[in-house]
């Protein structure tokens, strides 16, 4: 059984806000396909996980999805990623990573991928 965690805590809602305000184009171009419900459920951006804040979160599937930059090829943030999605994890969420080119070059397959993985959970 999983433990509730603090959803959307005040304490990180101007951080929230601010990423929200400066999302990269990676993120915004997915956004305009999750925010119009066509994968048949709803999805939140910048959203707060404890003390966590992940790109998107569909709360009713518990599916969490973060788009990448490069600097999450540095092994530092590796391992902090590692240790972030184990914490996710923890409270029942799966996560789908995709890297900005993959956003950028191919959303359409990004979006498939994304409603399969979501049909399947």
């Amino acid at each position: 059984m999983f433990s509730n965690p603090v959803i959307n805590s005040k304490v990180l809602k101007d951080r929230r806000r601010d990423l929200k305000n400066n999302q990269t184009g990676a993120e915004g171009l997915l956004w305009q396909y999750l925010r119009r419900r066509e994968l048949g459920v709803r999805f939140y951006r910048q959203f707060g996980i404890e003390n966590f804040i992940v790109d998107f979160c569909c709360r009713k599937k518990k599916i969490i999805i973060e788009v990448d930059g490069g600097i999450h090829d540095k092994e530092e943030v590796k391992r902090k990623d590692l240790t972030r999605s184990r914490v996710l994890k923890s409270f029942g969420y799966k996560i789908l990573r995709f890297k900005n080119f993959q956003v950028l070059n191919n959303p359409e397959e990004v979006a498939k991928e994304i409603k399969k993985f979501v049909e399947e959970n």
